[in-house]
């Protein structure tokens, strides 16, 4: 089993940056696909980033691609996000999750280990 504790969050106005870090423990965490995921109220969870087992590949959804950037320390057992530019339509709950396969996948059924969100909300 995988815990996933994600930190960073906050508040911050439009344009302003923020670095979002995610934690694992109980198992071999490079051996473990990760992904940033996020929900705004009202709407369903959808895919912001992922990164492969080695952190060699990295991949963005179209609304954050240029802004944001993934990346893992697999010393430190660690996963970030970086998010640069930041706009208020970024508010929303911010999810770390995992899956054992070593494909990358957008959809958030197809992983198994997940975070309790971080809570990020961009002012205009």
């Amino acid at each position: 089993q995988v815990q996933l504790v994600e930190s960073g969050g906050g508040l911050v106005q439009a344009g302003g940056s923020l670095r979002l870090s995610c934690a694992a423990s109980g198992r071999t965490f490079s051996g473990i696909t990760m992904a940033w995921f996020r929900q705004a109220p009202g709407k369903e969870r959808e895919f912001v980033a992922a990164i492969t087992r080695s952190g060699v590949t990295t991949f963005y959804a179209d609304s954050v691609k240029g802004r944001f950037t993934i990346s893992r320390d697999n010393a430190k057992n660690t996963m970030y996000l970086q998010m640069n530019s930041l706009k208020p339509e970024d508010t929303a709950v911010y999810y770390c999750a995992g899956r054992d396969l070593p494909v990358v996948s957008i959809n958030p059924g197809e992983y198994y280990y997940w975070g309790q969100g971080t809570q990020v909300t961009v002012s205009s």
